[in-house]
């Protein structure tokens, strides 16, 4: 195993079936038995392929972007670059999925800023880090039920901000797309629900990203919160 700052790709069998989808993960920590007890959850996962290790923020994002894998597993604390301004440089370059141990505001809202799909602790039992990784992967975003327990008491205790000019520039549907967002719902849910294919839900979320300027799923649910876009529904997520 690589020392603090190396990297190592490495292999698992692929056990999904012929011809199925492969999710390729990327994990990075700066503990190596963490990272070893992480590669031997998600590599004995049915379609899921670890693509390689990393032990610093700096080596996740080269890595990252010289295999290109379909999620990041994120630790925020590592030596050097951390995992948020790692999460940071990879926008655009993959999904990251943030597990740490420490359930803090300043992790939780940096992580989220810098564009992270999920943030969840490492307390996570290993069929809901497999499915987190699942639903990543897909385009959802994940967070852990503190964490969204959390931002709900602070959507609910603060005053919806003025729209956003940007808003302006969203289609109607971009606008419904971007109101269930901001209720957690996933891709397959959003799809059922404004009857439309998941192909073109993914469509739509793309440009809602674009022209909001956002980073993630999980921002651009944060700001249908913040703008009141579900002020006539305040019970929802």
């Amino acid at each position: 195993m690589a020392g603090t700052g190396g990297v190592a790709p490495v292999s698992t069998p692929d056990s999904s079936p012929e011809g199925a989808p492969v999710t390729t993960v990327l994990v990075a920590d700066d503990h190596a038995a963490i990272r070893t007890g992480l590669v031997m959850i998600l590599g004995g996962a049915d379609g899921i392929e670890v693509v390689g290790e990393a032990a610093d923020g700096a080596a996740a994002v080269r890595l990252a972007r010289e295999l290109r894998p379909d999620v990041v597993l994120m630790d925020i604390r590592m030596p050097g670059v951390d995992g948020i301004e790692a999460t940071r440089q990879l926008s655009g370059v993959c999904e990251v999925l943030v597990l740490t141990t420490f359930d803090l505001d300043e992790y939780v809202h940096g992580a989220l800023r810098a564009g992270a799909a999920g943030f969840l602790l490492k307390s996570v039992e290993a069929p809901a880090l497999v499915e987190a990784v699942r639903q990543v992967a897909a385009g959802d975003g994940v967070l852990a039920p503190s964490v969204t327990r959390r931002l709900m008491r602070e959507f609910a205790s603060s005053a919806p901000r003025s729209r956003p000019p940007a808003l302006d520039a969203l289609t109607e549907r971009e606008v419904d797309v971007l109101r269930c967002l901001g209720e957690g719902l996933s891709n397959h849910q959003i799809g059922r629900k404004l009857h439309i294919g998941e192909t073109t839900v993914k469509t739509h979320v793309s440009r809602v990203l674009t022209k909001l300027d956002l980073r993630s799923r999980v921002q651009a649910a944060i700001l249908a919160q913040d703008a009141g876009l579900l002020s006539d529904d305040p019970g929802r997520l």
